[in-house]
């Protein structure tokens, strides 16, 4: 008589398993902090709209702080590629720039501004790696954007790079701003949209200039 052996799999042994479930609760957890921010969100509710248990999260995840930080990490590195490949897609530093801008109009759509000052006061060693990753990774794309508009002679000449990479980084502080922005008046992607235009006209020669006129009507009909 044949014997039929059942192998029981466990989550926490299963290599490919263990991974799923942990990108589970990232995806969730990354979901659920957009939409309400992240100090109203419990570990508890993140568990119970998945269907598992605390604990499970827990053999992922040391605390709260561990899982924002690992949230943030894969959007500081799915940030990092969508640039780059703008970037290497985008026909001119004009076309990658409005590449930009729809891209942010997506990511933006669906996130509480409240955010990024849940993340300064209540997990400031991941707040810190997002000051890093805006003040070095995002500067240096922008400076490099800068460059290449001037290269094809479609931005200003006479732009001072840095000052202008180091001005573009602080408006994007100034978009969460609660002071100047508050979200019960303001929708977030709206403001970007606003501040990313004004930025771009700022930077255009009159070359420059009609491709934005061309751009806008192409991807914003």
């Amino acid at each position: 008589m044949e014997t039929i052996v059942i192998t029981k799999v466990s989550i926490v042994s299963h290599p490919i398993l263990k991974m799923e479930t942990q990108d589970r609760i990232l995806l969730k957890a990354d979901e659920q902090f957009r939409r309400y921010g992240i100090r109203a969100v419990t570990l508890d509710e993140i568990a119970n709209s998945l269907g598992i248990s605390k604990k499970t999260i827990y053999q992922f995840f040391a605390d709260k702080d561990a899982l924002v930080d690992a949230v943030m990490m894969n959007e500081f590195e799915n940030n990092r590629k969508d640039c780059c490949q703008c970037s290497a897609n985008a026909k001119d530093a004009v076309d990658e720039i409005f590449m930009l801008m729809q891209n942010i109009d997506e990511d933006f759509r669906n996130l509480n501004p409240i955010i990024i000052f849940d993340l300064k006061k209540f997990h400031f060693k991941t707040f810190e790696k997002f000051e890093k990753h805006l003040h070095q990774d995002i500067l240096q794309m922008i400076m490099t954007n800068l460059k290449r508009g001037i290269e094809e002679g479609l931005y200003r000449d006479d732009l001072d790079v840095e000052i202008v990479a180091r001005f573009r980084v602080a408006t994007i502080w100034l978009m969460f701003d609660q002071d100047v922005f508050p979200s019960n008046k303001f929708q977030l992607t709206k403001v970007a949209k606003e501040i990313f235009e004004l930025f771009l006209h700022g930077l255009v020669n009159t070359k420059g200039y009609k491709l934005i006129e061309k751009y806008k009507q192409q991807k914003f009909k």
